[in-house]
């Protein structure tokens, strides 16, 4: 059985740098598998003009501040982009991390964060359709780019909807992210295992994660990951970045995997 992980998204907002760094550090200090950050523009709670910092820039500097943790955007937005360009930025992080990088990509929803960059925010039919052009272009550079990532990077797919997303999820991703409760994982984890039969691919090709808060018991964590749940990523935002949550939590994995 794959081994559970556990990861944290450091979420850029409200804080300076350097405690988005020292959050960093501390994450991958304290054991947790993955760090990731967030792709949007303005903060997403509290003040909405906060203080806030961009996801690809940050995405550098944890990969060099950064040793064992794998690293990614929990998501990359899609719009934002030339799907081209985000191959290329993917594989120059991989290097700098040493092999460490997940792609981890949506097809957005955060419409002030189109509205005041510029971009067209159109609908999410619209979107999800960008997302499914985007993703073969994003593969193909990858395997034409010189020199090569150092692993094949794995490609997450975070979203629920079950006739778009969940299809791309199938046809493209190594990994699944998505949030609710027990009861919604095993819902859309067998329509991702549908989707698997139709286009011909293991359901056990992908990993399945999803989104727990300071509030989700640990006897949730153990009803999702009877039902397939291997990775577990909690939010934490600035200014304070408390990591103490997660400490329960690592305990946990470390049980369940020497079960």
């Amino acid at each position: 059985m794959t081994s559970i992980r556990i990861g944290v998204q450091i979420q850029p907002q409200h804080a300076d740098y350097p405690a988005i760094r020292a959050a960093v550090l501390r994450a991958e200090e304290i054991g947790v598998d993955i760090i990731y950050n967030w792709d949007h523009f303005y903060p997403l709670s509290g003040d909405p003009n906060g203080l806030h910092f961009e996801c690809w820039t940050m995405l550098s500097s944890m990969a060099e501040i950064t040793s064992r943790a794998e690293i990614g955007p929990l998501v990359s937005c899609n719009s934002y982009r030339n799907p081209d360009l985000v191959a290329d930025m993917a594989r120059t992080i991989d290097h700098i991390s040493g092999g460490r990088f997940i792609l981890a990509l949506g097809a957005g929803w955060a419409q002030r964060d189109y509205d005041e960059y510029g971009y067209e925010f159109g609908t999410a039919p619209d979107r999800l359709r960008d997302l499914a052009a985007a993703l073969p272009r994003i593969k193909h550079r990858l395997a034409n780019l010189n020199p090569q990532p150092l692993r094949r990077i794995p490609i997450m797919i975070g979203g629920g909807g079950e006739k778009v997303t969940l299809r791309l999820t199938a046809e493209h991703a190594d990994i699944w992210h998505g949030f609710g409760n027990a009861e919604t994982f095993r819902r859309k984890t067998a329509i991702l295992d549908e989707w698997c039969a139709k286009l011909e691919r293991s359901p056990a090709d992908i990993e399945r994660a999803f989104g727990v808060s300071k509030e989700t018991s640990l006897a949730e964590g153990d009803e999702l990951a009877a039902a397939g749940a291997r990775q577990f990523t909690m939010g934490i935002s600035g200014p304070d970045y408390d990591l103490s949550p997660l400490e329960k939590w690592l305990a946990w994995r470390d049980r369940a995997n020497q079960n």
